[in-house]
């Protein structure tokens, strides 16, 4: 989704995962208190990166400055990703990414739940590794790959694996509580976007014209609906945008990236949350996938092995499952912008995003009510 940033990933040497120990959990990861300016640029961020990884990693503690190199893999708008590489005694390089936390990012992220997740996402094979965690951010293997553009995840066969490793990733045990988050997470958003005030005074004529009474009718009537549809509860990314995908194309492997926003949530939030994704960063919702391109994913979701199996039972009770829940999605994302326009110092039109979505919602309330009413009925 527009407004959250990226990694790009193009070459790996020797992983310093020595360096982290047991990967058996988070407490004992090499964690440092040490924080780090994320608006200054990188000469000037370099030495504190440098004092941060001989903090974490004492076996690098006496290394010469010149030994890290490091370079911006994305500047994203919620954080900042680095790819530092350290050259070792062996002449070998160490290459793992930093990501630093963007500013406020707590107002719409839960890191205690990301961190809890990312470890037993990992050992079921997704993500990057945790090595480290620190003041604002934490320290991660370095993926070879590249990421995904919008107009990838439409091609038949990446379609088709992305469906099969979701799949997968759903079926990832997370500890704890399995309550579904999507409405509480709403409601929260909800609760902190009605009260803003912005001291730009246009912002602020423009917030002024959003009706939040409306908003919450809307979010009520449709968690009312979406509750009879029953989906299935699953531990789901909720991010799963072009960025977040990577692929390596020289050993055909595809890495889902970025557990920010997973959470346990319902199966069709997250396969439709997705698909709205296909609009890219501009929000072109003509590139929505159609009803066959859905049933293509569908088919490889449900039986990664044998697709042709599907029933077309099961393929409408997705269909309609999911794009149900695009219109959840649609409200998730205009509520986490605007309060991105209220806390964000990025130089982006959060607060123009927030109508974006709205707007979809709107335009397409009509149409996904009257086909779960109507599967409903039947």
């Amino acid at each position: 989704m527009v407004g959250k940033r990226v990694c790009s990933s193009n070459c790996i040497h020797s992983s310093p995962m020595d360096v982290a120990g047991s990967n058996g959990g988070i407490e004992e990861l090499p964690s440092s208190s040490i924080t780090v300016e994320i608006a200054q640029p990188l000469p000037q961020m370099k030495p504190h990166i440098i004092k941060l990884c001989k903090d974490l990693f004492k076996k690098w503690a006496s290394f010469d400055d010149s030994c890290f190199d490091m370079e911006t893999v994305s500047g994203g708008i919620t954080n900042l990703l680095l790819k530092v590489s350290v050259t070792e005694n062996n002449g070998k390089a160490a290459v793992f990414t930093v990501r630093i936390y963007g500013p406020n990012t707590d107002y719409v992220i839960d890191r205690s739940r990301e961190l809890q997740a990312i470890h037993h996402l990992s050992a079921a094979g997704f993500g990057a590794k945790l090595l480290g965690i620190f003041g604002n951010g934490m320290v991660q293997s370095y993926i070879n790959a590249q990421t995904l553009s919008p107009p990838d995840m439409g091609k038949p066969k990446l379609a088709a694996e992305i469906a099969r490793q979701l799949r997968i990733f759903h079926q990832v045990e997370i500890p704890g509580s399995k309550e579904p988050q999507l409405w509480n997470d709403i409601i929260k958003f909800f609760n902190r976007a009605c009260d803003l005030k912005f001291d730009d005074q246009e912002k602020q004529m423009k917030y002024d014209t959003i009706s939040f009474n409306k908003i919450r009718d809307e979010i009520n009537k449709l968690e009312a609906l979406t509750n009879r549809l029953n989906a299935p509860v699953v531990f789901a990314h909720n991010d799963l945008l072009a960025g977040n995908l990577m692929l390596n194309e020289d050993e055909d492997k595809l890495y889902f990236i970025d557990f920010e926003y997973g959470s346990y949530s319902y199966r069709g939030y997250d396969i439709a949350n997705h698909f709205n994704e296909y609009a890219g960063f501009d929000g072109d919702y003509s590139l929505y996938p159609d009803k066959g391109s859905q049933y293509h994913f569908f088919r490889h979701y449900l039986f990664p092995d044998k697709p042709n199996e599907a029933s077309d039972e099961d393929l409408e009770a997705l269909y309609v499952e999911t794009n149900s829940y695009a219109l959840a999605s649609h409200l998730y994302w205009a509520l986490w912008a605007l309060i991105q326009a209220k806390m964000s110092p990025i130089d982006f039109d959060y607060l123009g995003y927030f109508f974006l979505r709205y707007n979809e919602y709107e335009k397409n309330k009509e149409a996904s009510f009257s086909l779960a009413h109507a599967y409903l009925s039947s």
